[in-house]
């Protein structure tokens, strides 16, 4: 039973990554109708500028967490400069600046960095032992910054003006226009948001996994399937989607093979579409 439970720590902290990025992605595609798929790419970003921070000037972990997401929230703000020609445009369009965005991000990257594997020093390797369970230090901070940032982000969107403008925006982009909202600020905010979560999570998972150019691609793929398992625009249906994908990947790790660990997130998209075409929580919110 210790082992079980083991695993599903581990599920959750995966799920908690999985939900910062897919959070991102949902509040993009949700509010403005553009499916970022560079969005990943940021991700990677994030864990690559925490390795130069980290390793090259030495800033102590949380300082460098700090810079790298405030760096990419200006980031965010460029990236909604680079899609607001094409956000009222067919979806066409945005796909094809998502695509070239992310090969000028991926190329660069190898050009800086190269092709291999990068690592950053593990700031807290303790370890915490409770009734058979061994508890890593830093997955125990990735869940707890993760429902931090979780929380914060629905006090953001719930109880302040900015917030509702964003809702208005989601609901009724032109109406929200028409009673003086600005859409283009609306925006600049969720990108730079969306930017930001994507960075945090990488910086948080930085101390446990490779940092590579290519380590965006499945990531993203694996966010788009969750925004489509919580349904389209539904910031609930990303957190649950995120936290249910990453314990039955930890659980498929640990009972059937690390090799098809990838299989089930698409196994639960076809399942949940054929069961409800809308995701779990879709037309809800």
């Amino acid at each position: 039973m210790g082992y079980f439970f083991q695993q599903l720590v581990n599920g959750i902290m995966l799920g908690s990554v999985y939900s910062l990025v897919a959070l991102g992605l949902t509040l993009i595609f949700g509010i403005l109708g553009v499916a970022h798929f560079a969005h990943g790419h940021f991700y990677m970003l994030g864990a690559f500028l925490m390795f130069f921070l980290s390793v090259s000037f030495g800033v102590p972990y949380w300082a460098a967490l700090a810079i790298s997401v405030a760096f990419f929230c200006l980031v965010g703000v460029g990236v909604e400069f680079i899609y607001r020609p094409v956000r009222d445009k067919s979806d066409v369009s945005a796909f094809i600046v998502a695509i070239g965005m992310l090969l000028v991000i991926e190329e660069a990257v190898r050009a800086v960095w190269g092709t291999g594997n990068r690592r950053i020093t593990n700031p807290y390797p303790q370890v915490l032992k409770f009734a058979g369970i061994t508890l890593q230090y830093q997955r125990l901070i990735i869940i707890g910054a993760a429902i931090v940032l979780i929380v914060l982000l629905h006090l953001f969107i719930k109880r302040t003006r900015m917030g509702s403008a964003i809702e208005a925006v989601a609901q009724d982009r032109e109406g929200a226009a028409l009673v003086g909202i600005s859409v283009n600020r609306v925006s600049i905010l969720t990108f730079s948001v969306a930017t930001g979560l994507a960075a945090a999570a990488a910086g948080l998972a930085a101390p446990l996994a490779f940092i590579a150019p290519d380590m965006a691609n499945t990531l993203v793929l694996k966010a788009f399937v969750i925004i489509v398992l919580g349904g389209l625009g539904s910031i609930k249906g990303a957190i649950l989607g995120g936290y249910l994908l990453g314990v039955m990947e930890a659980l498929a790790i640990a009972y059937i093979s690390p090799a098809y660990k990838d299989v089930w997130a698409f196994a639960a998209l076809i399942l949940i579409l054929a069961i409800r075409p809308t995701g779990l929580f879709g037309g809800r919110e």
